[in-house]
């Protein structure tokens, strides 16, 4: 059986890349233990995959986040969920559509401080040439030179064409798929 969209991302895809702005550091990410995923129902069974090859840099300062900016760029046709047939199907025209549009992106340079280390990434997902607005809610920890980053947020893969011909209505493969980020991350 064919499959799946989404993700990301991803973010999602979730996550962090781009140039630095004035006053606030850039970080560059450990991608050994970092994690871009995504998670949706198909066949009301949960699925879980991953991205295994993005970029992300960030330039990220909690008392600067007006000069604060993240910027990632995923490699759509890295997507696995450990199902070969599915795995298969994800760079088709029906789903990423790989051949066409090889690459999502998150841009973001609008942030919250919900306080308690919670934030709020403002920005726009482009995926399968689509761009949204998205907020992508996440925790921050900074010791030092070191941060960890957990976000999550949740997508309707319709909303960016992914998911054609057979696969675009929800019966088979739900309609909302999570974006998962999880960041390490050191500033120089």
């Amino acid at each position: 059986m064919r499959f799946i969209p989404l993700a990301a991302l991803a973010l999602s895809a979730t996550v962090i890349s781009a140039p630095a702005h004035a006053g606030a550091p850039t970080w560059n990410v450990n991608k050994g233990n970092s994690h871009l995923g995504f998670g949706v129902a198909v066949n009301n069974q949960g699925v879980k995959g991953e991205f295994r090859r993005w970029d992300a840099q960030i330039a990220f300062d909690p008392k600067a986040l007006n000069q604060s900016r993240v910027a990632a760029t995923i490699e759509m046709g890295s997507a696995v969920t450990g199902e070969a047939t599915r795995d298969q199907s994800l760079p088709t025209a029906d789903w990423f559509n790989v051949a066409a549009f090889p690459r999502a992106t998150f841009v973001a340079t609008n942030f919250k401080d919900l306080g308690g280390g919670r934030y709020q990434a403002m920005g726009d997902l482009t995926i399968r040439g689509v761009r949204r607005p998205v907020v992508l809610p996440f925790t921050l920890k900074i010791d030092g030179k070191n941060a960890q980053m957990q976000g999550s947020l949740t997508i309707n893969r319709g909303m960016f064409g992914v998911g054609q011909g057979q696969w675009k209505g929800t019966e088979m493969v739900a309609a909302n798929v999570q974006i998962n980020v999880s960041l390490n991350a050191t500033r120089p």
